[in-house]
């Protein structure tokens, strides 16, 4: 039983990583007011690129990782001048950049070759003897470098949302883009750089799963993940910190089903595909009971394009 229990604590944090850094740059997006559905077809794009970067040109992985996260920042400027230059519904904007990045990813994985070829990957942290340390070890210490830079990152994501004036004006575009822009605040600059700087970290979550997790490149091998961190952004109310909690539980559910059936547990198997599904929809659902009793924290300018000459 406890060997079982550190197994399972030991996976979590590496299937919890693309769920919270694919939340936090979403966060990053709808801040500033952009409601940002990309997040599937964004870490494709981040998953083939630093794949494709480390088998074609033998990059290191976190530089390939690098590579993925400036792909899906690019990509993410089509969206960006979508709903902020050209004032595209939103929603119908962010459905077809997935399916757009979807496909794109799929030829760039065929037209070169990349498609199921395997690769070392990165690995986790050499902490030599504290990784042998009993129960505590391969928890703590047998992890990669990027799923403990996610606590950082998040801190720092924190501090530039609250205690920064860039961090405030983001939040003002957000909330009232016609009094930022009174304020002197660029509301479209503002949002550019928010869903530029939202969609390198979703990149990362998707250059995570095939450079440190999964070490190959397949099509849709990102398996809805997005779609979870899009679910999470809600769970969280739009805070970090919450985000970083419903990663790590999706991430310890994803983690125990494998667990499970190792273990001799006979589970159906159509059961086991559908639970991290299964989960969203109960968070999903808590969330709406949730808000008959506490207001909604979500950016009162969120998903409303803004034209200057409309100001009042």
């Amino acid at each position: 039983m406890l060997q079982f229990l550190v197994t399972w604590l030991a996976t979590t944090p590496s299937l919890a990583v693309p769920y919270a850094l694919g939340a936090v740059g979403l966060i990053l997006s709808e801040r500033a007011g952009v409601l940002n559905l990309t997040a599937e077809g964004l870490m494709l794009i981040g998953a083939v690129s630093a794949a494709g970067a480390v088998l074609s040109f033998h990059a290191p992985p976190l530089l390939g990782m690098a590579v993925g996260m400036a792909a899906a920042a690019f990509v993410s400027l089509l969206f960006a001048a979508l709903v902020i230059t050209f004032r595209a519904n939103q929603v119908i904007a962010g459905l077809v950049t997935v399916f757009f990045c979807q496909g794109l990813s799929s030829l760039l994985g065929a037209q070169f070759g990349w498609t199921s070829k395997a690769f070392s990957g990165l690995g986790p942290v050499p902490f030599g003897p504290l990784a042998t340390i009993p129960v505590l070890g391969p928890i703590v210490f047998g992890q990669d470098l990027v799923a403990y830079l996610v606590v950082p990152i998040l801190f720092v994501v924190s501090v530039v949302l609250g205690r920064t004036r860039a961090g405030l004006n983001l939040r003002a575009v957000g909330e009232n883009p016609e009094a930022a822009d009174a304020a002197g605040v660029s509301v479209p600059i503002t949002r550019f750089l928010a869903v530029i700087a939202g969609s390198a970290l979703i990149g990362l979550a998707g250059a995570y799963i095939s450079v440190a997790s999964v070490k190959i490149w397949i099509d849709d091998m990102t398996a809805g993940r997005g779609w979870i961190a899009v679910a999470l952004v809600i769970f969280a109310r739009w805070n970090p910190w919450r985000a970083l909690f419903g990663a790590v539980l999706f991430g310890a559910i994803q983690a125990i089903i494998p667990k499970l059936a190792a273990a001799g547990v006979m589970l159906p198997q159509y059961l086991v595909l559908t639970t991290p599904y299964l989960a969203t929809l109960a968070v999903m659902i808590w969330v709406s009971i949730a808000r008959r009793h506490a207001p909604g924290d979500e950016p009162g300018a969120l998903g409303r394009p803004y034209v200057r000459e409309e100001r009042v």
